[in-house]
């Protein structure tokens, strides 16, 4: 379970880790309020997603009159898939250096690792391995002092500033553990005015220690999308690309997945329609899909418990009702493949036997300029 930042930080200062005051707003006239009270700050959308940045949802605003108008812009946003429907006014720090801290689960060693950086912020991905420092944490005796200064020298520290990192990385490790996380990170960590800050943070908490936890607040990473198509019994993900993908079981789907990047195609999302779907639910879900305007969408369906007939019948029922104007291309085979093939082309529409071939055209149709499949 991944918590909001405002949540995160208020684990962070519970613990004495520092982090700039801060209040939550569900309006403009709320940010503004509380910009009275902090000063100068940045507004900061709440959403389980990263790249927020880059993407509009962190915007300062020295004054409580700005302060309003970057909530009124930022509330009501869409960042990918999630609406934000509350914003963190936090006080603005002087920045002087950004740094990065996380503790992590090695899954290959199976013990905690601290990983740190002396370059932090949005641009955390890019920095290279080499300037990537990695400790591994022996949970018999856990993240010793020695340990967290050889991490600050490595990070060009030295006196006050070494010695206040040691400490944040020692309660860090103490709150991995208390909480039973997967991952506690500090992105960026701060210099400013003499003294190192968490300026933004993230605890994500492993789901079977919940229940350890009664304390800490329930969070759901789901999108309304997937709300949605949840409540059809069928399962949605979200992914950044521009091809969506309906298949049935998990297997094909992730199949899917990788023939498309095969051929150089980005999938937009992806509808597991299980095993057993009928055909009313599987209609439905095909217009979630098309609510998401991708530049194409891929069906593919190995027909076992789940008919071709029923595949082609929803197919033809979204198609109806709601219309599909961009490329659709479907691949069929299996049980009733020659009945769902028929309807299908009566309806004008072609099914591929191959995977393969599919995926290729799909792929072609998704780029700019290309006609709707027939």
């Amino acid at each position: 379970m991944k918590l909001y930042e405002y949540m995160a930080k208020g684990v962070l200062r519970d613990n004495g880790v520092p982090v700039p005051p801060g209040r939550l707003a569900r309006t403009p006239e709320e940010a503004e309020a509380a910009a009275r009270s902090l000063g100068p700050c940045v507004i900061k959308a709440q959403v389980l997603v990263g790249g927020r940045g880059k993407a509009g949802g962190v915007k300062p605003a020295p004054t409580p009159e700005e302060a309003r108008a970057r909530a009124g812009e930022i509330l009501g946003m869409n960042l990918k898939g999630y609406v934000v429907d509350t914003v963190y006014v936090e006080g603005m720090l002087g920045v002087d250096r950004e740094l990065y801290l996380g503790i992590a689960m090695d899954n290959a060693s199976k013990r905690p690792l601290l990983i740190a950086s002396a370059s932090g912020g949005m641009e955390i991905e890019e920095v290279p391995e080499r300037d990537i420092v990695r400790q591994p944490i022996p949970v018999e005796w856990g993240l010793m002092p020695y340990a967290a200064r050889w991490v600050a020298h490595r990070l060009g520290l030295s006196g006050e500033l070494s010695r206040q990192f040691g400490e944040i990385a020692l309660k860090l490790y103490e709150i991995f553990k208390r909480y039973d996380a997967e991952l506690v990170e500090i992105n960026p960590l701060v210099v400013a005015g003499g003294r190192l800050v968490a300026a933004d943070a993230r605890l994500n908490v492993d789901d079977d220690a919940l229940y350890r936890h009664p304390d800490l607040p329930r969070t759901s990473e789901a999108t309304e999308l997937e709300k949605r198509v949840r409540e059809l019994g069928l399962a949605y993900v979200q992914l950044d690309g521009d091809i969506a993908v309906m298949a049935n079981g998990a297997g094909i789907t992730m199949a899917t997945l990788d023939v498309l990047q095969r051929y150089g195609g980005r999938p937009m999302n992806f509808l597991d329609a299980g095993g057993g779907a009928a055909a009313e639910p599987m209609a439905e879900a095909l217009k979630v899909l098309v609510s998401t305007r991708p530049r194409a969408i891929f069906i593919n369906i190995f027909g076992g418990i789940t008919r071709c007939d029923d595949v082609a019948q929803a197919v033809i029922t979204a198609r109806r009702e709601v219309g599909i104007s961009m490329p659709l291309v479907v691949r069929l085979v299996g049980t009733n493949e020659e009945k769902g093939v028929e309807m299908l082309r009566g309806e004008g529409i072609q099914a591929y036997r191959s995977m393969e071939e599919a995926a290729a055209r799909v792929v072609e149709l998704a780029r700019p300029g290309e006609g709707v499949e027939r």
